[in-house]
């Protein structure tokens, strides 16, 4: 018998041993197959009943979908003569969209309800090759009886995240699925190569949007004397002091949510408002649109007399006019890139022009000296080292304080890991820029020998700018002393600044919590009832910001309004431990912590329904630090 036959066996008579006892000791799994068995198994998933839910609210021109189009249609012409279906979802594991590389493969999946609409997130179908690479956050393939479910044991899927680069944030599952006979590894490097050429889009996409919704902006402030001008983008908003003079807070969210609703729709939208302060107001300015889809909006802002009747604009015509009366005008933007054969696909450098969103008003002692350290620096055009833990928000806050001090500065973000001899990036022309530019590389560990030879060139290039162009990088404290190419730059450097994590500024920790729950949904009313607080504060945040926002996502996603309950974050935050868990021991640790939750606390009752002892569950509850 072939070594894979009899692994597949193994894994199945594993499999049965598992539902029978629904024991996970000693599986001979892997531990990443286990923790996904038993997430299934808590989840309440029948393994024998098959029920993919269906959501009809899912987006197929969505800005993933976008972006993914030259990818997917790359990918089905390699794999027109594979028995191969290829697959995107999106971020809650709902499919978008589908291409059948085989038919036959496709007639079969579509007797699971593998199409557009259904999701296959883990804690509904079990084991699979989307919803364990959401749970997992890494690219992995899920072979015949690996599945948790009778229905998928014909199937292998192959799935891998797409990143969007700038946010870091999971966008969606690529996924390549075929029959288990049919599966080979190379299925893995296929699909891992496919999700970057998209993530690439992702960041050639925003790019160029941010872009556009940058220089349009910059044209009608400059147009518009003394009169308001708002821009809005996907988590952009940018306003002219006389916006800010002429409008409170309140008025500026006002008009702020009004724009977001125009963004939304392509119909007749209304351009004039009336403010709660009794103030009314007319819209009018122009659109920008990617795909069919608006990427941003700028806006004039005018006072008029609230007693005057609603004007109606002049009509436009041609292939681009909004509905007649709409007051905006449009601005188109070219198709995002192919994919990776074309040589457009693999620009690494894209001009972000991010705006000012303040973050760098932090009370925190060491917050506010890094901040002042990074505007000195950056004022003096010296090459800086930032350093920190994963997630605290170096990159960030070196932007920001970048364009407070240089309102009219571009920044760039080169991506060290993809860096090569062929990178299509400017050695001669950024220097002589007259516009004071940073160059941002976050993670410069993670530059190959390559990409450091490439650095060594463009490091004493931006030197001999004259202060016009430098250069930030970030870089985890913990691989500073680690022996990587990185190391042979360090001499380019003259100035390092260290940021705090997350667990020593407590005292920012309520302005974080309210700046993340309005930009993840600036539209809904949202809260955290004090409990929750109070969860927040106790635990340490190891992966500090970035965890911050995941559990809050996580939150949301269980009370999407009202207010949010310590039970609607994750398990981790009720803990006081913050070792890291094998996938076996964070299934322990969740299951404990889900007992306690539904029965109120009660120790006895708990241990009673996950079958242990009450003193074992007291020497679980203390070795894995949970304090509900």
């Amino acid at each position: 018998m072939p070594d894979r036959d009899r692994r597949l066996l193994r894994i199945a008579s594993a499999r049965a041993d598992f539902l029978e006892r629904g024991d996970p000791a000693d599986l001979g799994v892997s531990e990443l197959l286990a923790a996904s068995w038993q997430r299934s198994r808590a989840a309440g998933v029948d393994a024998a009943r098959w029920e993919a839910p269906f959501t009809p609210d899912f987006d197929p021109r969505s800005r993933l979908a976008r972006c993914a189009e030259p990818v997917l249609a790359q990918l089905h012409d390699d794999t027109a003569d594979v028995a191969v279906v290829i697959a995107l979802t999106d971020r809650n594991a709902r499919l978008v969209q589908r291409r059948d590389s085989s038919r036959e493969v496709g007639r079969l999946l579509d007797r699971v309800d593998f199409v557009p609409g259904f999701a296959y997130a883990e804690d509904s179908v079990g084991t699979n090759g989307i919803g364990t690479v959401i749970e997992s956050g890494r690219p992995l393939s899920i072979v015949g009886p690996e599945h948790y479910s009778e229905q998928l044991q014909q199937f292998a899927c192959t799935g891998s995240p797409i990143i969007d680069p700038l946010t870091g944030r999971v966008e969606g599952i690529l996924d390549l699925s075929t029959l288990a006979d049919a599966w080979t590894p190379l299925m893995h490097t296929l699909v891992k190569s496919a999700a970057k050429d998209i993530s690439r889009n992702l960041l050639l996409d925003r790019s160029q949007a941010q872009q556009a919704l940058f220089e349009t902006y910059v044209r009608a402030d400059a147009r518009a004397t003394r009169q308001a001008v708002f821009a809005f983008g996907e988590s952009t908003c940018m306003l002219n002091a006389a916006a800010e003079g002429l409008f409170s807070g309140e008025e500026q969210r006002a008009i702020r949510r009004h724009a977001a609703f125009v963004m939304t729709r392509r119909d007749r939208a209304s351009d004039t408002v009336d403010l709660a302060s009794g103030r009314r107001i007319r819209l009018r300015g122009t659109r920008i649109l990617t795909g069919g889809q608006t990427a941003g909006l700028v806006v004039i802002v005018e006072l008029i007399d609230p007693t005057a009747p609603h004007p109606s604009g002049p009509a436009q015509t041609g292939a681009d006019a909004e509905p007649q009366g709409t007051p905006f005008t449009i601005e188109r933007l070219p198709d995002v890139a192919a994919a990776a054969p074309d040589p457009a696909a693999r620009e690494l450098v894209g001009d972000l022009r991010r705006p000012y969103v303040p973050i760098a008003d932090g009370r925190a002692p060491a917050w506010r000296r890094a901040g002042e350290q990074l505007q000195t620096a950056l004022a003096n055009g010296e090459p800086t080292i930032v350093l920190g833990e994963t997630g605290s928000g170096k990159f960030t806050l070196v932007a920001e304080v970048f364009h407070a001090t240089h309102p009219g500065g571009r920044s760039m973000t080169i991506d060290p890991g993809q860096l090569d001899d062929a990178a299509p990036f400017d050695l001669v022309t950024l220097p002589t820029t007259h516009q004071p530019t940073l160059c941002i590389v976050p993670n410069i560990d993670q530059a190959t020998t390559a990409g450091v030879t490439f650095l060594d060139r463009l490091l004493p290039a931006l030197a001999r700018s004259g202060g016009r162009a430098t250069v930030a990088v970030t870089l985890s404290d913990a691989r500073l002393d680690a022996d990587l190419p990185f190391r042979a730059l360090l001499g380019h450097f003259t100035t390092a600044v260290t940021v705090p994590p997350l667990r020593s500024r407590p005292e920012d920790l309520d302005a974080i919590v309210v700046r993340l729950l309005a930009q993840l949904e600036p539209n809904r009313q949202v809260r955290l009832a004090p409990q929750a607080q109070r969860t927040i504060a106790r635990y340490s945040w190891p992966r500090n910001v970035s965890q911050l926002r995941e559990a809050l996502e996580y939150a949301l996603q269980r009370r999407p309004v009202g207010e949010i309950r310590a039970d609607d974050l994750p398990s981790y935050c009720h803990t006081s431990k913050n070792r890291p868990l094998t996938p076996l021991e964070t299934a322990e640790r969740d299951a404990i912590t889900a007992a306690l939750h539904d029965l109120g606390g009660n120790r006895q009752a708990a241990a009673q329904q996950l079958g242990v002892s009450r003193s074992s569950l007291y020497r679980k509850l203390h070795r894995y630090g949970i304090t509900l």
